[in-house]
């Protein structure tokens, strides 16, 4: 892998933070983005720019066909079956809560919704929302010492009340692979629908929705290299079909009068107002990047990252690393003795290394662990391992100031 031609496409990697060069291990919040995506998004607003879909003039057009081409691509990239499955929206969290808001108004008081205690509050709000205007019960399945999840504990939170399952690919704090085709085909034989949370998978792990046979899959496309704001929901077609629209407005309507509306056909029936067109278009740049490399190749490196910074850290004495199952993608959560991690992470920008610190939007699994949150290190394929020993030697550095 040419590392050096791949840093070259991302220009604020050539940042400096004060003296230091920048070292970005924050990528499981948000990855950085490639000229090619930027250029694409100025080319747009500089020759392309109008509203898509109804438009005769050539704009509209030529708007129209760069949007439904990415949702072309990104129905490759899944290998859905349809590109009438593909649903953008603004990011993982609305599409969750797309789902939870309309195929969820088929639910009744006592219903019961299975979700895992290591799910993002992007994957627990909404169902806790859906649980005060309908009385559904949310069921928790709960992890291992090493942070896989327990399969007993998640198959015995289905009974005959159970609805649906909702659960993450991979655990943002955890770094956790779970094994969701296992997963999804416990949930069938037991007649439950299912949606997975793709958000930290998508940017690392190849997806195959219907080897998955996940009936929604969510992700999103700022952890993909690609512009914020958008999201990706893929729903099998007979659901999406049954669902009501998530919300109205202009573009997901056949036919509007005071008597009564009808809808449009899917996808667009749950795309409702105008569309962030312009970075909808750029996310293709991103999958051309991403694909250029290969998913494969991008996950081979950013293990061996993972497995070389592991066993640097754990030279440092007091070192606690959370998540150590056997299949877990590039993130490293750790507390090193009673050291705060607020201040592990102030120390270490200071130095030039960006990494996350807190409860990382999973307060409830930072209350299983017994802890308030922890310094996140996450890899994406443009870092090094030089960067990963500059790190341990910023990190050393900051305990021995302690």
């Amino acid at each position: 892998m040419d590392i050096t031609g791949i840093r070259e496409q991302f220009p604020i990697l050539s940042r400096k933070i004060g003296k230091y060069p920048l070292i970005y291990l924050d990528n499981t919040a948000t990855s950085q983005t490639p000229s090619r995506v930027v250029d694409s998004i100025v080319g747009m607003y500089e020759n392309t720019k109008a509203n898509v879909h109804r438009g005769v003039h050539t704009l509209s057009q030529e708007a129209t066909d760069l949007q439904e081409s990415t949702r072309r691509r990104v129905r490759d990239y899944l290998n859905a079956e349809s590109e009438q499955e593909i649903i953008f929206t603004r990011g993982t969290t609305e599409a969750i809560n797309l789902v939870a808001s309309s195929f969820g108004q088929r639910f009744r008081v006592g219903d019961e919704v299975v979700l895992t205690v290591m799910e993002h509050h992007a994957n627990i709000v909404p169902w806790q929302l859906l649980q005060a205007r309908t009385g559904i019960v949310i069921k928790v399945a709960d992890i291992n010492p090493d942070g896989s999840l327990n399969m007993d504990s998640f198959k015995s939170q289905f009974t005959g009340r159970t609805v649906f399952a909702s659960f993450c690919h991979v655990s943002n704090v955890l770094g956790t692979i779970n094994p969701v085709r296992e997963m999804i085909e416990f949930a069938h034989s037991k007649g439950v629908p299912v949606l997975v949370d793709g958000a930290q998978a998508s940017p690392h792990l190849p997806i195959d929705v219907r080897a998955l046979d996940a009936d929604f899959y969510t992700f999103s496309s700022h952890k993909m290299y690609g512009p914020s704001g958008i999201g990706i929901l893929y729903g099998k077609k007979a659901l999406l079909e049954l669902m009501p629209p998530y919300q109205g407005g202009g573009e997901m309507i056949g036919h509007v009068s005071f008597s009564g509306t009808t809808f449009a056909e899917l996808p667009f029936k749950f795309e409702a107002g105008t569309p962030d067109f312009v970075d909808i278009a750029a996310f293709s740049k991103a999958l051309d990047f991403i694909e250029e490399i290969g998913i494969e190749s991008i996950e081979n490196h950013e293990l061996e990252l993972l497995s070389y910074t592991t066993d640097r850290l754990l030279e440092i004495p007091g070192m606690r690393i959370f998540g150590t199952a056997p299949h877990k993608s590039a993130v490293i959560s750790f507390l090193v003795g009673d050291i705060h991690p607020y201040d592990i992470g102030m120390l270490l920008d200071k130095l030039g290394v960006a990494v996350r610190t807190g409860h990382h939007c999973a307060q409830p699994l930072m209350e299983r662990l017994g802890i308030p949150g922890t310094v996140r290190a996450s890899f994406a394929v443009y870092n090094t391992r030089e960067e990963a020993a500059a790190f341990i030697d910023a990190l050393k550095r900051v305990v021995a100031m302690f």
